[in-house]
């Protein structure tokens, strides 16, 4: 299990625990605040599983993107609106059914963002879970014809 977690990419590793982490956080709180526990758990949970899969295909569209050339944009904004598109259905159908709250639904979407402003946190986490560290950056090495005075 640690072996597969350390091929996993680690930025998408990050940001997952970090959705995870806001998710059992709102959970948490939600639980004191609410009088329908299973709906609200339905839904911030619905919206966390959206957020993993959108982080997840926001990674696999980084990915591919880099490979290419000059189409990479297009490739980036295509995406972009699918994974938007997406979202609005599935906001579209939960407000249709008016059987979760897409409030609720889309405050677990949102631990995306939350786990972006967490990830230096998550990176210290999953550094001392693995038993690393980050290098120590080093200065570049001066290029000899730059450091000549000019005439």
């Amino acid at each position: 299990m640690v072996n597969r977690l350390r091929e996993m990419n680690r930025a998408l590793l990050e940001l997952d625990l970090g959705i995870l982490a806001g998710g059992a956080v709102c959970q948490l709180v939600g639980m004191w605040l609410v009088r329908q526990k299973g709906l609200y758990a339905a839904a911030l949970w619905l919206g966390v599983l959206l957020a993993l899969v959108g982080a997840w295909h926001m990674y696999r569209t980084i990915d591919r993107a880099l490979d290419l050339g000059d189409g990479a944009a297009k490739v980036m904004v295509a995406n972009n609106m699918l994974r938007y598109a997406a979202l609005a259905i599935v906001l579209g159908i939960v407000m249709i059914t008016d059987v979760l709250n897409p409030l609720v639904v889309f405050l677990g979407y949102m631990m995306m963002k939350v786990a972006a402003y967490i990830q230096p946190f998550t990176h210290k986490l999953c550094n001392m879970f693995f038993h690393e560290t980050d290098p120590v950056p080093e200065p570049l090495p001066e290029d000899e014809t730059e450091s000549e005075p000019q005439r």
